[in-house]
């Protein structure tokens, strides 16, 4: 069998290009996946509170957009920590919110306090305690998670524990040696336990007949301790007790730090359960 010389040379250029592919494709992926992973370890943690209500028909939106900022992580070296809070001033007017909680409306109202032009409404959108503003805004949560990024933050090392109880989780938790260091001592810590994936079919209120979907809802927030002392050698325990009501498998822990003036939230981690 005879080759015409241009399918020969056709022939030639597809092994060498062939070639290339395979001895440069290895060593660029590896450098990816390398530097992909020391990313992760090294991105800014910014807590992203909604405070929104299933009763408020202006909610939904906002659920929305922090259910994507959560899932998709779209800003770089930028770990998005939501809490989707449900307030319960809502519940008189048609619909009972299951996942309100008194707490979290008196959270919103310390805020009211400590925000300039705060105020108390839904949806409410807090970012890292810094900053407020209505929770269906694109562009200004975005713009805001990147501003409060810019303010160096310590990142909280969570670690599990093995705990003899199936209903709770223990982890060791201290600070990162590697991140900034806390701005002052004085501290609250915080703990928060969030559930994705859950979601209500609304039947009454201003969105009845409307099945909603929801970012990570907070299903547990306390006050650990006042003026916290943390460090990178001396871990803190903490334990949390599971109910049957959440799915173990969609829970994950929050730890933060905030000022407990400003309410502005200085160190912030998280671990899956």
């Amino acid at each position: 069998m005879r080759f015409k010389p241009l399918s020969l040379l056709f022939a030639f250029l597809a092994v060498t290009v062939t070639a290339l592919l395979i001895f440069f494709h290895w060593p660029a992926h590896s450098s990816a996946s390398s530097k992909s992973a020391s990313d992760a370890s090294a991105r800014q943690p910014v807590i992203v509170e909604l405070f929104t209500s299933e009763g408020c028909s202006s909610c939904p939106p906002a659920d929305s957009l922090l259910k994507k900022l959560a899932d998709e992580q779209p800003l770089d070296g930028i770990e998005i920590l939501p809490l989707e809070e449900h307030v319960d001033y809502w519940n008189s007017l048609g619909w009972a919110d299951p996942f309100s909680s008194a707490d979290f409306s008196r959270r919103q109202e310390q805020y009211s306090v400590s925000l300039p032009d705060g105020g108390v409404y839904t949806p409410q959108m807090i970012v890292d305690g810094r900053a407020q503003f209505i929770g269906n805004r694109t562009r200004e949560a975005r713009d805001q998670v990147r501003w409060a990024a810019a303010h160096p933050k310590t990142r909280l090392l969570l670690t599990a524990v093995p705990n003899a109880n199936p209903h709770t989780r223990t982890f060791q938790l201290r600070l990162d040696p590697s991140s900034a260091p806390l701005n002052s001592s004085s501290q609250d810590l915080w703990i928060a336990l969030t559930e994705k994936n859950l979601s209500s079919n609304v039947t009454a209120g201003e969105n009845s007949g409307e099945t909603l979907q929801h970012a990570p809802i907070v299903r547990l927030l306390r006050k650990e301790r006042s003026n916290a002392a943390l460090n990178s050698s001396t871990p803190v325990t903490i334990s949390i007790d599971l109910t049957d009501k959440w799915n173990p498998s969609n829970l994950t822990a929050i730890a933060f730090l905030s000022d407990p003036k400003s309410h502005q939230i200085q160190a912030a981690g998280s671990s899956p359960l």
